[in-house]
C-alpha cells in the first residue's frame, strides 16, 4: 500500500456555506477580483480562468458556529505574480479596507490577510521560487516577518489589468482541536508529508515538496470536538493527478477505518472534526 499522496497532488476549490449569497459573491468578485464562473441553483462558483477557487453554497438555515469551534482558519489564494497579487491587494484597499487584518513575509511567500463578510479568513499570497526555499532536517524554514503593504503596492502594482492572471487555491488552513490527532489523520492516514511542526500549536503538511498544501492549528480552537452543521467551511477539495492516485488514497483511508463515500469519480470523507474533504482527479 502506498503510504503517501501522489507528489502532483494540489488543492481544489473551497466550498463555503453562506447566509447572504449576494453579499458574499460581491465580496469575492469585486474585492478579491475573482470571476463568476457559474451560478446555478443555490451555488455560485468563483475563480480565475477555468479554475474554481471558492464555491458559495447558499445555506440560510445554518447559523455561525460557537467561538472556539473547529473549522476554517483561512482559504489561501495563490497568485501567479507579485503584480497580480498587488492588483488584488489594491482592490481590497479601495473597496473593503476594513476587511484587512495583516500581512507577513513567510520567507517562502508574501502574504496578506483579511476576513470576508461572514467571518471566514482569506489569505492572498505569492510564492517565491522553490530554489529560494530553505529546508533543515526535512522541515521548511518559514517565519513571520513584517511586510509593508503600502511598499508592496508601490513596488509591484502596475497599470496593466491583471485580473485575468491565473490564481488557484494554494493551501487551506484549518482550526482543529489538537495537533497530534491532526498529524495522525493528515500525515499517517491521508498521506501528506509533514513540512513544519510547531509543537502542540500547529502542523503544516504538503505533497511533492510544497511548503504546505494544508495546515492545522489550535490557536482559536484548542480542545474543539467534532463540528456541527454551521455557516463557514463546507468542503475542501483535493486534486489528484490520476485515477491510480485516487484509488491508492481510497485504499489507504479504508485500511485505516476512515469512512469513505465513493461514487466512482470522487471520494468524500471527513477528518476527526467533521471537516469534509473531497478528492478527485484533476481536470
Amino acid at each position: 500500500m502506498n503510504e503517501k499522496l501522489a507528489a502532483a497532488t494540489t488543492m481544489g476549490a473551497v466550498t463555503l456555506f453562506v447566509a447572504d449569497r449576494d453579499a458574499m459573491t460581491a465580496f469575492y468578485r469585486d474585492v478579491i477580483t475573482l470571476r463568476v464562473l457559474s451560478a446555478e441553483g443555490d451555488a455560485v462558483v468563483l475563480g480565475r480562468g477555468s479554475t474554481p477557487i471558492v464555491i458559495l453554497q447558499h445555506s440560510p438555515s445554518l447559523r455561525h458556529a460557537a467561538h472556539g469551534s473547529a473549522g476554517l482558519f483561512h482559504t489561501a489564494i495563490l497568485f501567479e505574480s507579485q503584480a497580480a497579487l498587488a492588483s488584488a491587494l489594491a482592490s481590497v484597499a479601495q473597496r473593503a479596507p476594513h476587511t484587512f487584518t495583516g500581512s507577513a513575509d513567510h520567507l517562502v511567500s508574501q502574504a496578506f490577510y483579511l476576513t470576508d463578510p461572514e467571518g471566514n479568513g482569506v489569505e492572498l499570497y505569492w510564492d517565491r521560487d522553490r530554489s529560494e526555499w530553505s529546508w533543515t532536517h526535512g522541515q521548511v524554514e518559514m517565519a513571520t516577518l513584517y511586510l509593508d503593504p503600502n511598499l508592496f503596492l508601490r513596488e509591484h502594482l502596475v497599470e496593466e489589468p491583471t485580473d485575468t492572471a491565473l490564481a488557484q487555491v494554494g493551501h487551506v488552513h484549518l482550526s482543529v482541536g489538537d495537533v497530534e490527532t491532526a498529524r495522525d489523520f493528515y500525515v499517517r492516514r491521508l498521506g501528506f508529508d509533514a513540512t513544519l511542526s510547531m509543537g502542540d500549536q500547529a502542523l503544516f503538511v504538503s505533497a511533492g515538496g510544497y511548503h504546505h498544501h494544508m495546515a492545522m492549528n489550535v490557536w482559536n480552537s484548542r480542545g474543539a470536538g467534532p463540528r456541527m452543521p454551521a455557516l463557514g467551511l463546507g468542503q475542501v477539495d483535493l486534486a489528484l493527478p490520476d485515477a491510480d492516485a485516487l484509488g491508492e488514497l481510497n485504499e489507504r483511508l479504508t485500511h485505516f477505518g476512515t469512512q469513505v463515500a465513493d461514487d466512482g469519480r470522487t471520494i468524500t470523507f471527513a477528518d476527526p472534526w467533521n471537516n469534509t474533504l473531497k478528492a478527485q482527479v484533476a481536470a
